[in-house]
């Protein structure tokens, strides 16, 4: 069996309670993109699970910033949570495989794994191809035009972001 990693998504997070929701939607939008829609609500409830274990063992006046990972690695689909904590891997409905491993001085990884639909392996999902393509209306307005951002709205757009908002 080849369990190298194929394909893996990664998300920075403060360990606080928005994290548990953040994540959720992180593996439904990774699984969304590699084609693993069947797979959304138990990978996602899992990454919920672990996430939540994960949170509730920070300090709240100092939480940290923890990793949410997920991967496809040999027949599995792999969420993990990166923490500086020890933390128990939670029981998760439906998931046969969790654990925490140690990675390093105060380096932890909670995990779960969950099998790939039958017969397909991490090398066979189709992974989504991130190259710029104009739509077909846009080469039929624009076929040879380099696309070029005008300066001046570049610095009113920046100029909008970095103000203070006045409204109340």
């Amino acid at each position: 069996m080849n369990d190298r990693t194929e394909q893996v998504d990664d998300l920075q997070l403060v360990a606080m309670p928005s994290a548990v929701g953040c994540a959720e939607m992180f593996v439904r939008f990774s699984l969304t993109e590699w084609s693993l829609r069947d797979m959304r609500d138990t990978a996602a409830e899992a990454a919920r699970v672990i996430t939540e274990a994960v949170v509730s063992t920070a300090n709240p006046a100092t939480p940290g910033m923890v990793t949410a990972r997920v991967r496809l690695s040999g027949a599995d689909l792999i969420f993990e949570v990166e923490t500086p904590r020890a933390v128990a891997a939670p029981a998760i409905p439906g998931v046969h495989r969790t654990g925490t491993t140690q990675i390093g001085p105060g380096r932890y990884v909670v995990w779960c794994a969950l099998a790939l639909p039958s017969g397909m392996s991490a090398s066979a999902v189709p992974l989504p191809r991130r190259q710029r393509k104009p739509s077909q209306a846009a080469r039929q307005v624009a076929p040879e035009e380099p696309m070029t951002t005008d300066p001046d709205v570049m610095r009113r757009i920046l100029f909008g972001l970095n103000s203070p908002d006045q409204r109340p």
